[in-house]
């Protein structure tokens, strides 16, 4: 049979309905189609694409089950090795990693990996109402801190071994950044609930509304007879550009934006957590988490949305598919462009006018592309004169994270780096005993599945730790 050249499209939710509701873009493969994807695999005997993913699934395997139709089967599999399959398959950059590996990829298209894991993990959440067996217990307890990615993973991968896990989350939602951070229309939270849900049903306990550093410390966790502790709290520090106008109401960072509107439910009719709805949006930045904030910003009413990114297209780091549905949904790219100052109305005769201290626009300059900084990018280079106003009423600020510095500031001993990140070592051991790190509080904001595989490491070697004692 010939190989069908390009990988079967994603059905999608036309751009024009999908850009007033915050219901999902990519509607999932049909059992068909994933059959069909299966069949371009090459069932490479050396599987290069393994390599290429960082929690190591057998794709190959998995994917030779969804050619025979036998899609529990390859759930199986997958999750011998992910915790996070219907979370994998939505978010993680599959273009950079696994598919960037795919021996098919280098004639044709990739194989769709990424969406037949979807699938795969979707069939099963739909078919398989079984909960998973526990594991007989083994003595040992251990603590998590932080419910995200790198969190629930370590926090899986110990339960099945029969530790006795308790996580704890700062916020009232496990899930950390897969539920503050991306939107709804990207990951359903129905998703993170039931991921979240077969972790507890493997025995691991939840503990919301428990900020380490502040309700208790790393010394008071291990005081309560854990014996290992693993810190997977994320970057949630958000950064600013420290121009002029950046106090200004309607000023935001992505990740308050972004947390208001996914896990605070601020575009409900009577929410609970205020938002600014409607008039005209400024996005700084061009990552993954920049295209979210602007295609929110459209969903709660924007009349226009701009993403405001002072390099090219070609430097821009968001996902292609990401920036694509931006485009269909009208969000308007101003590339090679630069924030100075952020703009705001002052009325000084009446202070009690209420329009004072909002924002009105924001001024930019005009930039050129240089010689390669330190990146490997072309530096931008300002273009002197080209000063410009677009009139705004409210701005984005996404243009990084770093690691919250609380943490660090509460437990002696713990080394970190200049950007706050903490300090590991091969095994993902801290330069405090049995304290273990991982995920974007290592590294600064990085991939969801990057963060999986580090909480993948930090599990095995805490198991190689406790079970020498």
């Amino acid at each position: 049979m010939a190989i069908i050249p390009n990988k079967h499209e994603m059905p999608t939710q036309e751009p024009s309905v999908r850009a007033h509701n915050f219901s999902e873009v990519a509607l999932g493969y049909t059992a068909e189609i994933a059959v069909e994807e299966a069949q371009r695999c090459l069932n490479c005997k050396n599987q290069p694409c393994v390599s290429g993913c960082p929690v190591n699934i057998h794709i190959p395997e998995f994917i030779a089950q969804v050619k025979e139709g036998n899609f529990e089967e390859a759930y199986k599999i997958i999750s011998t090795t992910s915790s996070l399959p219907a979370v994998c398959g939505r978010v993680c950059p599959q273009e950079s990693q696994c598919e960037s590996k795919c021996t098919l990829g280098i004639k044709f298209e990739p194989v769709g990996i990424g969406r037949l894991e979807r699938f795969v993990a979707d069939y099963h959440n739909e078919n398989n109402k079984e909960q998973p067996p526990v594991p007989a217990p083994n003595g040992h307890k251990v603590a998590i801190v932080g419910s995200g990615p790198s969190g629930l993973t370590c926090a899986g991968d110990l339960a099945k071994k029969g530790y006795k896990v308790t996580v704890y989350e700062a916020l009232h939602t496990a899930g950390g950044v897969l539920v503050y951070g991306i939107p709804e229309f990207r990951l359903p939270k129905k998703i993170v609930a039931k991921e979240v849900e077969t972790l507890k049903a493997l025995g691991v306990d939840v503990e919301t509304n428990v900020v380490i550093g502040k309700t208790l410390t790393i010394d008071e966790l291990f005081e309560m007879g854990y014996e290992a502790v693993f810190v997977g709290s994320g970057a949630g520090l958000p950064r600013f550009m420290n121009i002029p106008g950046e106090a200004y109401k309607g000023v935001y960072s992505a990740n308050e934006f972004l947390t208001r509107s996914n896990l605070m439910k601020a575009y409900k009719e009577d929410p609970v957590t205020p938002i600014m709805k409607g008039g005209k949006v400024a996005v700084v930045g061009g990552g993954n988490v920049a295209m979210d904030a602007a295609r929110t910003a459209l969903r709660l009413g924007a009349e226009k949305v701009y993403i405001v990114y002072r390099r090219s297209m070609e430097e821009l780091p968001a996902r292609k598919e990401e920036v694509e549905h931006a485009k269909e949904e009208g969000i308007d790219f101003r590339l090679l462009n630069n924030p100075v100052e952020i703009l705001g109305y002052n009325n000084p005769d009446d202070p009690r006018d209420p329009k004072n201290g909002f924002v009105t626009g924001i001024k930019c300059v005009k930039m050129e592309l240089g010689e390669p900084d330190a990146s490997g990018r072309r530096r931008p280079v300002e273009i002197k004169g080209s000063e410009f106003v677009l009139d705004v009423d409210a701005v984005i600020m996404s243009i990084g994270t770093s690691p919250n510095p609380l943490i660090k500031n509460t437990t002696k001993g713990l080394d970190v780096n200049d950007h706050g990140g903490i300090i590991v070592n091969e095994d993902g051991l801290t330069s405090r005993d049995a304290v273990y790190a991982g995920g974007d509080a290592v590294t600064g904001a990085a991939t969801v599945i990057s963060a999986m595989g580090a909480g993948k490491l930090a599990a095995k070697s805490i198991d190689e730790y406790l079970s020498k004692r």
